[in-house]
């Protein structure tokens, strides 16, 4: 199927041509036509899939027809709403991209920005808007945006913007929109609160589902390396970052305090490197993703921030120094490599901590991600991953013994074990009790022998 078979309209074909797109992907060959069809849409793919296009183009399509509403209103005719600023800046970026030959004001009204620049916006006609939650809440509560002539709200990302903790601020947002507007909702994920969500803003919407929330794109190699601790993490990944075929790589790590630290080492070791998070102004992200698309930044360390949203061409290597918490994250997190019809690698490093992690992420995707050893870096503990889906800890019926390992012999069986008692002096009555007779005593208080106990002291001596 051809772009020109999707009822698009001729200055948005001709954009289309001019990124060399010659025909589109899944869900934008089911999605386009629906949503210019007028219909409500609850589409659901996986990342790299091209969902941005199948939103921005029925966008463009109904902003190049005259509003049929007779109020008088500066407000936007087309709503976007996105969980992070990175994926708002992606929007923006994808609606000048294929409005290119179209004559639409758009503006995007995110956190991190001066307001100055967002109430100009605001004080002037304006087509179309992207927006994050929180700071679109903070200036409809100030009356500066009226929603009388919205017709088209989208919701990208949806379950991440519940994830986020936005659900009242989406549901306050579309409260305030029009009744009879056309609701689009994009997401990675399909529950019971996406469900819930849906039920509440759609009119009996159409459902597209693309891909299963268990499949991963097939151009990723996944490998995994067991890691001792921090230090052995921080080994295995000097030996990494070494390799040369590693030309631009995406490092993810839990915290922001981390990420910073990490590129601060990698840093001082001579790595173009730099970090990403949440607590850096907007100006500052912005500038370390265009560093990065130049080429100016090798190594980029970053929270989930940057699982979502950040379009980077020519991703090599995808690194989970840390383990995601949330399992669909870890797909959005190597979903930043192997887009565009390139290959990519995904390097994951589990801690006997991150065991829990790693099973939920491997249930999620429905295959075990392979386990790898750098020679020299060998753990002194390899990871352990049993498919009953107990625990790796010890103590429990998956541990087992391993040569050199120090310690308590927790492979020994019950039988091998010292009998109840034997462990301690004290013996048992002939009711088979410990007595308080039989605890251990000591003298003090002038020679009085008492019940001692560790911690507790009399009064007398506490502060002596």
């Amino acid at each position: 199927m051809s772009f020109s078979k999707l009822q698009l309209n001729e200055p948005i074909l001709k954009a289309i041509k001019l990124c060399g797109y010659t025909a589109p992907t899944p869900i934008q060959s089911e999605a386009i036509p629906q949503a210019i069809a007028g219909h409500d849409l609850i589409a659901t793919a996986q990342t790299g899939t091209g969902k941005t296009a199948a939103f921005v183009m029925p966008a463009l399509m109904r902003l190049s027809v005259p509003s049929a509403s007779l109020k008088r209103s500066k407000g936007p005719r087309v709503l976007v709403l996105t969980p992070t600023r990175e994926l708002a800046n992606q929007v923006t970026e994808a609606v000048k991209t294929y409005g290119k030959f179209m004559r639409i004001r758009s503006g995007a009204i995110l956190g991190g920005m001066p307001y100055f620049e967002q109430q100009r916006l605001l004080s002037q006609p304006v087509d179309l808007i992207v927006a994050t939650p929180g700071r679109l809440i903070d200036h409809m509560e100030r009356g500066r945006i009226d929603f009388s002539r919205l017709e088209l709200l989208i919701l990208d990302e949806a379950d991440r913007m519940l994830d986020m903790g936005f659900s009242d601020a989406v549901d306050a947002i579309a409260k305030a929109t029009p009744a009879d507007r056309q609701t689009l909702m994009f997401t990675a994920t399909m529950d019971n609160t996406m469900a819930k969500l849906a039920q509440r803003l759609l009119k009996e919407p159409v459902r597209i589902e693309i891909a299963g929330k268990k499949t991963t794109l097939e151009a990723i190699e996944q490998r995994l390396h067991a890691a001792d601790d921090m230090q052995h993490k921080s080994r295995m990944l000097n030996h990494l970052i070494a390799d040369s075929a590693m030309t631009r790589a995406i490092i993810f790590s839990g915290t922001k305090r981390n990420a910073d630290q990490l590129a601060i080492e990698l840093s001082a070791q001579g790595h173009s490197a730099a970090a990403l998070h949440g607590d850096m102004s907007q100006g500052a992200r912005n500038r370390t993703i265009m560093n990065m698309k130049r080429g100016k930044i090798r190594l980029l360390v970053a929270t989930d921030v940057a699982a979502r949203g950040l379009d980077v061409t020519g991703i090599t290597h995808v690194i989970n120094y840390d383990l995601p918490k949330n399992a669909e994250d870890y797909v959005h997190r190597i979903g930043r490599t192997g887009r565009a019809g390139a290959s990519g690698i995904a390097i994951s490093f589990a801690s006997g901590k991150e065991v829990d992690s790693l099973r939920s992420i491997e249930r999620y995707i429905g295959q075990t991600i392979p386990q790898q050893v750098i020679p020299g870096l060998e753990p002194s503990r390899p990871l352990r991953r049993t498919s009953s889906g107990g625990s790796s800890r010890p103590g429990t019926s998956s541990w087992k013994q391993k040569p050199g390992f120090s310690g308590r012999n927790y492979g020994k069986s019950d039988s091998a074990r010292a009998p109840y008692g034997a462990q301690s002096k004290r013996k048992p009555n002939a009711e088979g009790r410990f007595s308080r007779d039989a605890r251990p005593t000591a003298k003090r208080d002038g020679g009085k022998t008492s019940d001692f106990r560790p911690g507790k002291q009399s009064r007398q001596n506490r502060w002596a």
